[in-house]
């Protein structure tokens, strides 16, 4: 089908023509002046001749903040609609011009279709957004990022209006006037539509745990998080990508074999030095047959992980009381690291000597939410069992595998060299950014932290940390080794994304921009969102302890 363009305020219809006659483009010029006005500008006449020969449509005194009373509902679906340099008139201020600005998106909203695009041209300085150089103040400019975001629509991009690509185009309108005015410095503003804040549903995950078939209701927090399959064969997410590289780089210097026997999302059991307010506690139920009422109500989700041969549409949402520091060595929890599923992997008489394995999964781990630290992140564990004479190679070996392919993908992708070092446990200096690793060191012994250092202002703080390496005795003759790396913070680091919670969306602009198996710098749709910083100021009983991450 042909791509429906909507033209709004064209002055003499120079702009529509120049676009008119383009392949499988239907265009649809209108101006808010009657034709009887219209008649007496110049190039105005011929103009619109020019377009009704093309095919074009052409509609006069259209108000932009109605729109969808000038077309039958089956005709309000465009894919693109243009206003050049919109002004009130006359000598109309800055709030009038945002106003206009606001029901003009307001009015696109019902007449654009899901994917489509607005185009906002803009005279300089005037939509007040870091690319206007210089730019206004913030209260003297049309502020057309956050006009647009009262009516669902976020900047994808900003672009120079580039008038002399324009066959015939000439501006005109001055002061509601047929005269020109000066659009040097204008800049092109596209906007798509947001995706909408979604409501979660209370969520069940259903399990198989110790032969018995149980199920616990996902904390709030993780709702959106379980069982998105980023890491299944077919997925082109970003980790999953990043896992297939290291694990081919690896495969080059060691036998691999993928772990596929079912790791268990929960673990139990009591844990030592850890702040239970880390832990996401859970208290599985006996799974239950849900009621006819609560069915037909649709009271919850119902997620069942595809490690176990287990699937109902819906389950009954048990309460779960859990207080802090109240848990016992019978209590669940979600696992907070694939290490010890890695451990008793090792234990496995299976298990083959000089053979890396590799596990995979999300881990889940409360903590200080900064952009890049985050409750539930995809780890990879590398494990290999050598003699005790070899550990110091096979470290080596592992590291300089996860180095060369880490290198290797971040220059491909940025254009930059990156430089990763293996820092000794003893001289590491945990921060936030870090938070994992610093869990990560109460779980077990870490010899060695593998961090980068980018030599341009990258995605992740300089000396960030993506993982670590720790060895542990099997036998008195053997020794694994263990190599954990983040995935999560890999892929941001090589593609460029700055906030973690953009791994995790369902905008369908995020894969768009990863075809299977690529890894691209990520280009943000979201340009320049406003920005609202607010106080909270609370009180803490005397005596009662106050926990930071719990807060």
């Amino acid at each position: 089908a042909a791509r429906r363009v909507l033209l709004l305020g064209e002055g003499n219809f120079s702009f529509a023509a120049s676009l008119c006659g383009a392949a499988g483009t239907r265009v649809v010029a209108t101006c808010y002046e009657s034709q009887e006005e219209v008649r007496g500008r110049r190039l105005a006449a011929e103009s619109v001749r020019r377009l009704r020969q093309g095919g074009a449509e052409v509609v006069f005194s259209v108000d932009c903040t109605k729109l969808k009373d000038y077309f039958l509902p089956e005709e309000r679906e465009f894919d693109c609609i243009y206003f050049n340099f919109p002004h009130c008139g006359r000598k109309a201020g800055v709030v009038k011009n945002r106003e206009l600005l606001a029901r003009f998106f307001q009015s696109s909203a019902e007449v654009l279709t899901e994917e489509g695009e607005i185009h906002v041209a803009l005279c300089k300085g005037q939509g007040g957004t870091p690319a206007d150089q210089p730019r206004r103040e913030w209260h003297n400019s049309w502020q057309i990022v956050a006009v647009a975001a009262r009516a669902g629509f976020i900047l994808s991009n900003v672009h120079p209006f580039k008038a002399e690509t324009l066959c015939g185009y000439k501006c005109t309108g001055y002061r509601s006037q047929d005269k020109s005015f000066c659009i040097e410095g204008a800049l092109n503003h596209v906007f798509t539509r947001s995706t909408p804040l979604l409501y979660f549903k209370p969520t069940i995950c259903k399990i198989e745990l110790e032969s018995r078939k149980v199920s616990f209701q996902v904390p709030q927090v993780l709702v959106d998080k379980i069982n998105r399959g980023f890491l299944e064969l077919n997925s082109n997410h970003p980790v999953q990508t990043v896992k297939e590289k290291l694990t081919a780089e690896l495969s080059q210097a060691f036998p691999l074999e993928d772990v596929d026997c079912s790791l268990s999302l929960l673990h139990q059991g009591h844990l030592n030095d850890i702040c239970h307010s880390r832990i996401f506690w859970i208290i599985p139920s006996p799974e239950e047959t849900p009621s006819t009422e609560e069915m037909s109500n649709g009271v919850a989700n119902a997620v069942s992980f595809s490690h176990v041969d287990f699937c109902r549409d819906t389950a009954k949402i048990c309460c779960v009381n859990v207080q802090e520091g109240c848990h016992d060595s019978n209590q669940y929890y979600l696992r907070p690291s694939l290490l010890p599923c890695a451990q008793a992997i090792v234990q496995r008489e299976a298990f083959v000597l000089g053979t890396v394995h590799v596990l995979s999964g999300p881990v889940f781990r409360k903590c200080l939410i900064s952009p890049y630290s985050m409750p539930v992140f995809h780890e990879v564990v590398f494990v290999c069992a050598v003699n005790r004479d070899m550990e110091n190679s096979c470290i080596q070996m592992l590291v300089n595998s996860i180095k060369t392919s880490i290198h290797s993908l971040y220059q491909n992708v940025s254009g930059f060299k990156l430089s990763i070092s293996l820092q000794e446990a003893t001289s590491f200096e945990t921060t936030e950014l870090r938070d994992f690793v610093a869990f990560e060191s109460h779980l077990s012994k870490i010899q060695y932290f593998i961090c980068t250092e980018t030599d341009t202002s990258g995605s992740c703080e300089k000396g960030s940390c993506v993982g670590i390496i720790r060895t542990e005795l099997v036998s008195s003759e053997l020794v694994a080794v263990f190599a954990s790396l983040n995935l999560d913070l890999i892929a941001m680091l090589i593609c460029g994304i700055s906030d973690w919670r953009m791994l995790w969306t369902s905008d369908t602009r995020f894969l768009r921009q990863f075809p299977r198996g690529e890894l691209r710098l990520f280009k943000s749709f979201s340009l320049y969102p406003p920005s609202y910083v607010h106080d909270v100021s609370f009180w803490v009983p005397d005596g009662e302890p106050f926990d930071e991450v719990a807060f």
